[in-house]
């Protein structure tokens, strides 16, 4: 899985986190702790949340979590990507991902040079 925020003027690094299933317990140890909550630190009052409707991401334990450290959330429809600025991101990450995965297996590119490619897409945006 691969985690990134945007904002306005600017984005988070994208962040992968490799090995597994995430669970709600994963997504706040991974995500959360270190990235959302120090954002939202440096961001303030104003900061509201957004993700989408992954399972894990609508878990009570992240929802507690989420309420314990008073993180305002943008809460979105179920099955509205159109709405979610992300998922356009996520969209043009798939298609560099499938053009360079085919490259990949093409000419044996290593996994850090394909990762290193799909970083560069998101740093566009």
């Amino acid at each position: 899985m691969v985690w990134a925020g945007i904002m306005i003027n600017g984005r988070t690094r994208l962040n992968v986190v490799a090995n597994g299933t995430m669970t709600g317990q994963r997504y706040i140890d991974e995500v959360l702790l270190p990235h959302v909550r120090l954002f939202r630190g440096a961001v303030g009052d104003k900061f509201v949340f957004m993700n989408d409707n992954a399972t894990c991401h609508r878990t009570l334990t992240v929802q507690d979590y989420l309420d314990s450290e008073s993180i305002q959330r943008l809460v979105w429809p179920a099955r509205s990507p159109d709405l979610n600025p992300i998922e356009n991101v996520w969209d043009t990450l798939g298609s560099q991902k499938s053009c360079s995965d085919k490259v990949a297996r093409d000419i044996h590119t290593p996994k850090k040079k394909s990762l290193d490619q799909r970083r560069d897409v998101f740093a566009g945006f």
